[in-house]
């Protein structure tokens, strides 16, 4: 049975570069037999940026997109580095959830100036480990990613080392997908 992957554009700000970097990494997620890919665009989610009380109903944007990460054995979660951090609807986004992050794996995809995002990479695994989700070693680290388009417009450009660090990422995403998988449909998790 193929792994369900989320891959989650992070960014919500106009003349966003997410979009780009979060389709390559679907495709390359998708040349793999294992994985279904499913590309959530937190724009488009719109998810509400107040949360609201526990007594209160479950926002509507809230609640369609609640199933979509129910249903992923893995996230792969791609975000820019806003001042040596990740943006505030991805945070949003991570706290309108709770139980349908727990015990799944996540890879983080950072982009960014020199750093390659790393600093958000790094905060963002501090939030997923509140989140009883497993964020994987590898990190897709891209520094000065704008200087990685081809002459023809494409991007990455080949001999940028992109591919075999998504390659690396993936393959620990899958083997910890499937070890959490088997895990959860053996023993369904308790928090």
């Amino acid at each position: 049975m193929k792994l369900r992957l989320a891959v989650i554009i992070g960014s919500t700000r106009n003349g966003r570069f997410g979009p780009t970097v979060a389709g390559w990494f679907a495709q390359q997620a998708a040349k793999r037999a294992a994985f279904d890919v499913d590309l959530v665009d937190l724009a488009v989610a719109n998810l509400p940026s107040t949360m609201t009380d526990t007594d209160e109903p479950t926002p509507a944007e809230v609640a369609v997109l609640a199933p979509r990460l129910a249903a992923a054995d893995a996230f792969a979660v791609v975000t820019p580095e806003y001042n040596s951090s990740f943006p505030a609807p991805l945070k949003t986004a991570l706290d309108w959830y709770y139980e349908e992050w727990h015990a799944k794996p996540v890879a983080i995809v950072a982009y960014g100036r020199e750093s390659g995002g790393l600093y958000a990479a790094a905060q963002l695994r501090q939030v997923f480990t509140e989140l009883q989700a497993v964020a994987i070693r590898n990190t897709v680290s891209l520094p000065c990613y704008w200087e990685q388009f081809a002459a023809d417009g494409s991007w990455p450009r080949s001999g940028s080392g992109y591919e075999a660090a998504a390659k690396n990422t993936l393959d620990q995403l899958v083997w910890w997908a499937r070890a959490l998988r088997n895990a959860r449909t053996e023993h369904p998790y308790q928090p």
